[in-house]
């Protein structure tokens, strides 16, 4: 089929992550994609060779002359060009409109997923728009997960990967990354993450914004190094999950593919002004936590809420070996059921003329 997908770049890199990431999947899967977004200029570090299959459009070429694929997906409700929808209507054949939402685990997710709205106003009154919601149950439309990824990540050396660009760990160091928002608490945490010796990888931005008044204000610890690292490709970061002991991830994109990883991380949720997001960083630890034992359950709810702002920092981490276990069952769970790429794929087909 034909993809027009639809990305208006927020803020930080998710929303563009996240589109890219499907885009890319849909593409390696003999799909054709568009991808129009009002700005691309995250795609020259994430993704700078571009991929077979995708065409990258500026937002403002989307117009009543633009001929429609198959399939148009706006995501994250970023609201289509009114030409664009106009010219959806007009067709003798109007395309599957998919209404791509963020990522939760709030129930009402289940209750949502696959639900039709009809729309009643021009421009575009008499189409279907389609809601599909990514989650974690099989009564949602899943993770994006590519074809291989679980096979790529057993065949990874992650000594050798960090070595190869100089970020080799010490003997008996741990690595950890760290991609955070700027409200991060760092100077908190940096006798929790001395505990074990550790050397941490941050990446340009708010990760790094945090780090320098950290390192300008008083000395690091000595059991703490820290290196300043470019910014990576999608596929490299995923190494970069894939070759740490723990992982510091935010957002949407960053978080799925920590749990792809398999190994420990700690999850900051992008906040939101009215406070709604602790309900979902708590729907998502009812989840995650459902069944790990009580001592191990209440460590790892108060690290993610300390690290999100909510209350004092754990005195000690949770044990590293049971988290490693814990999030390699959690991960062969999520494998189990269908991706979010699968079943976009299969409820577009199944909409078309003539399917079975």
């Amino acid at each position: 089929m034909r993809w027009d997908l639809f990305c208006r770049v927020i803020d930080n890199h998710g929303d563009a992550g996240v589109c890219w990431r499907l885009a890319r999947d849909l593409a390696g899967r003999g799909e054709a994609v568009r991808l129009w977004i009002d700005d691309a200029s995250a795609l020259s570090w994430m993704a700078p060779g571009g991929a077979a299959g995708i065409d990258v459009m500026a937002w403002a070429g989307a117009s009543t002359s633009t001929p429609h694929g198959d399939v148009v997906v706006e995501a994250f409700g970023c609201e289509l060009p009114d030409p664009f929808i106009a010219a959806m209507a007009a067709a003798a054949a109007p395309p599957t409109w998919i209404n791509l939402e963020y990522l939760s685990a709030e129930a009402y997710v289940e209750r949502s997923h696959g639900l039709r709205s009809p729309r009643l106003v021009e421009p575009g009154a008499g189409l279907d728009k389609w809601f599909f919601y990514p989650g974690f149950t099989r009564a949602t439309g899943g993770l994006i997960r590519e074809p291989g990824l679980k096979q790529a990540r057993l065949a990874h050396d992650g000594p050798a990967w960090l070595a190869a660009r100089g970020w080799h760990a010490r003997q008996g160091e741990r690595v950890v990354s760290l991609f955070c928002y700027d409200t991060a608490p760092l100077a908190d945490w940096l006798g929790w993450l001395v505990e074990s010796p550790t050397l941490l990888l941050v990446p340009p931005g708010a990760p790094q914004r945090v780090v320098q008044p950290c390192k300008a204000s008083t000395p690091l610890p000595g059991r703490l190094r820290v290196l300043d690292i470019p910014w990576q490709t999608q596929e490299d970061y995923d190494r970069l999950l894939w070759s740490c002991d723990l992982n510091f991830v935010r957002g949407e994109d960053s978080f799925v593919r920590a749990q792809w990883a398999e190994v420990p991380f700690i999850w900051q949720i992008y906040p939101q002004h009215d406070g709604a997001h602790w309900a979902k960083l708590d729907a998502f630890l009812g989840r995650f936590l459902a069944d790990t034992k009580e001592g191990a359950s209440a460590s790892l709810h108060a690290l993610f809420h300390s690290w999100n702002g909510a209350g004092d920092r754990p005195a000690a981490a949770p044990d590293l070996a049971e988290w490693l276990a814990h999030c390699q069952r959690w991960s062969n769970g999520l494998q189990a059921q269908d991706s979010l790429t699968e079943q976009l794929l299969a409820f577009c087909r199944s909409r078309r003329p003539g399917c079975c």
